[in-house]
């Protein structure tokens, strides 16, 4: 514990150099310390590193003020407070050092959440470093915590799912981050991100499902509002492209091609993409059909998905290992047997789509009805 005149002699010091309007904050601060009112105390000081003209205080107010009573407030507010001021740190190096100290004050039974908050901080700091493993290590330890958990504080959840995704992102395991990525914005208010940041995020899961040889639904990612930030001149072909796989429309698909190099990842996976697609076209295909007129000739399968015919069986085969489709082919006859087509999300046309095979049905209903009444007309009962 500092003494407190020293404590007093520190505070009126930083006040005079804080900006008039946050001297007040001072005023409050040493008022709270003085009464011990530490609950308030922290909301004060939570309140005060969030405000963009502390910068230059935090770190001094963290190390020779705040340490002072850390173990008298709330861990998961002090770690809070501690990211703040490391953030006002000269380098990475300086900052994982004051994150590591950080983490270890809070590796206590009863601060775990806090303790999962630093320790995801510092992996975070690793990262950049690019100290992958180290940063793989951290990120284990903390999503064991994190699973013993009841719950636990949505910032810490959301702290975790956001730096998995910058791992899986660096390690180019797309899959992987498309998940974490959409677990970290669903533990987020959207209004939260600016328009570049909520863009760039929406651009880089739009990427990673495109590519991904593990994600061939992305639906969740079509219904999330997150994908709106992309309607602009410069990021709409993405979200086109999005649809135009979802539904397996190749003529849009070939309309949107040459956009394909404007993103490098994409360029590089431009001939995965088109297999992926051709998948995409074989699923929509199938799911036109109604359940009794699913079994369709490689020759049918040919002209609907423009793939050669001598390739749609390897085609067929990629499709039921992926779990799109269940069936069976009979490669006598060149006969692929469809019997369930994995579900998706569908968009407007694809939803007038099966409007008008309802439609059909019913009709088809009514005429077997008539039939029925037109044969059977001397055996009904009145």
């Amino acid at each position: 514990m500092m003494d407190p005149e020293a404590v007093a002699n520190f505070l009126s010091e930083q006040r005079e150099n804080a900006t008039e309007d946050l001297q007040q904050s001072f005023l409050t601060i040493e008022d709270y310390w003085d009464r011990k009112l530490w609950h308030q105390l922290t909301d004060v000081l939570v309140e005060y590193f969030n405000t963009p003209d502390s910068a230059s205080q935090r770190l001094p107010l963290f190390r020779r003020f705040i340490l002072s009573f850390s173990d008298k407030i709330n861990q998961l507010k002090f770690v809070s407070l501690g990211l703040l001021a490391a953030s006002q740190c000269s380098d990475g190096h300086e900052r994982l050092s004051f994150l590591t100290d950080l983490t270890k004050k809070v590796n206590k039974p009863a601060s775990q959440d806090a303790y999962v908050y630093a320790l995801v901080a510092a992996s975070d700091v690793k990262l950049r470093l690019q100290d992958l493993a180290g940063a793989r290590k951290d990120l284990d330890s903390a999503e064991s915590i994190l699973e013993s958990f009841d719950s636990v504080e949505t910032e810490v959840h959301a702290s975790f799912y956001r730096t998995n995704a910058s791992y899986y992102q660096a390690k180019a395991e797309f899959g992987s981050y498309y998940k974490n990525a959409l677990l970290y914005l669903a533990c987020i208010d959207l209004k939260s991100l600016t328009l570049e940041d909520a863009q760039s995020r929406a651009y880089d899961l739009s990427i990673a499902a495109l590519i991904s040889d593990s994600i061939y639904n992305f639906g969740e990612l079509l219904l999330h509002p997150i994908l709106d930030s992309l309607n602009t001149p410069e990021h709409g072909w993405l979200r086109d492209l999005l649809f135009a796989f979802n539904r397996g429309d190749l003529n849009a698909y070939n309309v949107l091609e040459d956009n394909i190099s404007k993103a490098p990842l994409l360029d590089e996976h431009k001939t995965f993409l088109w297999q992926k697609i051709s998948l995409a076209a074989l699923t929509e295909a199938v799911f036109r059909r109604p359940p009794h007129d699913r079994a369709m000739t490689f020759q049918t399968i040919s002209q609907e998905t423009k793939v050669q015919p001598h390739e749609i069986e390897i085609l067929i085969m990629k499709a039921l290992s992926l779990g799109l489709l269940k069936g069976s082919i009979d490669q006598v006859a060149e006969v692929a047997r469809i019997n369930w087509v994995q579900p998706k999300v569908l968009d407007m046309k694809q939803i007038d789509n099966m409007r008008l095979r309802l439609k059909d049905w019913d009709s088809s209903v009514n005429q077997l009805g008539n039939w029925i009444e037109g044969v059977g007309k001397d055996v009904w009962a009145a």
